[in-house]
């Protein structure tokens, strides 16, 4: 939808770049409105912005007027993303721990949203732009099995094993919601007894569906989702030969989920970045094949695509180099510079435009 800038209230999601009188955006789309873009819009005297219909929150966004409206614009796999966070917060907010899990309940809430982005080319550019770092805690749950499934597809599994790995990504941190939930929450280093903690959790969301009616795939795939190939992973150590394949699937979903985001004690880097850091550092221990697929999901430059660098150029892909797809060629928009980024490592692709 489209409206004047004075109805916006912090948490809307801008969904188109808006522009002054300027070559590049003053504020781009996918930005979470804040104080200052308030400010922002005012002094450039916006007239109109495109926004979701929803608060990032999942809270249904009101203008007040509706004759302040321009024209309805609906972004549907955010509206119902977002809402799926909000429920799924909802939900284990009202879960008393002693309870069972109701599996159909959360089947019928994450289902159809992982349908829908498993579809979406673009899902993995996106999901961390609809995070909010002081719930980011239910954002992690819900986007785990969107990402997950999205390249469980792309690496040819069917689609009654895609269900599988979507319910057991987002049974994999239930274990949390028992008393480490706030552990995501500080701003400072955790102690020896909150990390151990920590490692736990995957033992702790076993033994929570451990007796449910649920395929005993999924049930591996919990708590083997912190493994890692190399056998430095937790809670038992077990290397490649021995972790579930859904797990590697997760286990690389719920990294790049994690690096992409925007917490309270880390900031959210670009996709792109992550994609390099994965590759590089993390080669021995995530899954190969799934790495890999990560990389062709995301890096899929092609010549003329426009995109945002992170020093704030904005350019044009004039090359790639299949040997360094994440560091094309880049014409600048400022002054037709052509940069390679394989020469300067500190630049890297902020987004696509």
């Amino acid at each position: 939808m489209k409206v004047h800038p004075q109805q916006l209230i912090p948490g809307c999601l801008i969904i188109k770049d808006v522009m002054g009188q300027t070559l590049t955006p003053i504020i781009p789309k996918n930005t979470v409105v804040e104080p200052i873009h308030l400010q922002v819009l005012k002094k450039f005297k916006v007239l109109e912005v495109d926004i979701a219909n929803k608060l990032v929150n999942g809270d249904v966004f009101e203008t007040g007027d509706p004759e302040d409206l321009i024209e309805e614009q609906d972004m549907p796999f955010y509206e119902h993303y977002v809402d799926v966070v909000k429920k799924t917060k909802d939900l284990f907010k009202s879960w008393d721990y002693r309870s069972k899990i109701d599996v159909q309940k959360i089947r019928e809430l994450i289902y159809p949203l992982i349908e829908q982005g498993e579809n979406k080319s673009d899902v993995l550019l996106k999901m961390h732009h609809y995070n909010k770092p002081d719930s980011y805690f239910y954002y992690h749950i819900v986007s785990v099995p969107v990402i997950a499934t999205f390249l469980a597809k792309q690496l040819g599994y069917s689609s009654k094993e895609r269900l599988n790995i979507a319910l057991a990504a987002f049974l994999s941190d239930i274990g949390m919601l028992k008393d480490q939930e706030d552990i995501y929450s500080q701003n400072r280093n955790l102690t020896q007894e909150e990390f151990k903690k920590i490692r736990q959790h995957p033992i702790e969301s076993y033994r929570l569906i451990e007796n449910l009616p649920i395929h005993q795939d999924v049930k591996v795939a919990v708590l083997q989702h912190h493994e890692r190939t190399d056998g430095s992973g937790y809670p038992m150590g077990v290397k490649a030969d021995k972790i579930h394949p859904f797990a590697n699937i997760i286990a690389v979903s719920d990294v790049f989920h994690a690096m992409t985001s925007e917490r309270i004690y880390r900031h959210k880097q670009s996709p792109y970045k992550v994609v390099e850091e994965l590759m590089k550092d993390h080669i021995d221990k995530l899954d190969m094949k799934v790495l890999n697929q990560l990389a062709k999901s995301i890096v899929n430059f092609s010549n003329g695509t426009q995109v945002k660098l992170s020093n704030n150029e904005y350019g044009t892909i004039v090359f790639t180099d299949e040997r360094h797809p994440t560091r094309p060629l880049v014409k600048l928009t400022r002054n037709q510079e052509i940069i390679n980024l394989i020469d300067d490592k500190t630049i890297y692709i902020e987004e696509i435009l």
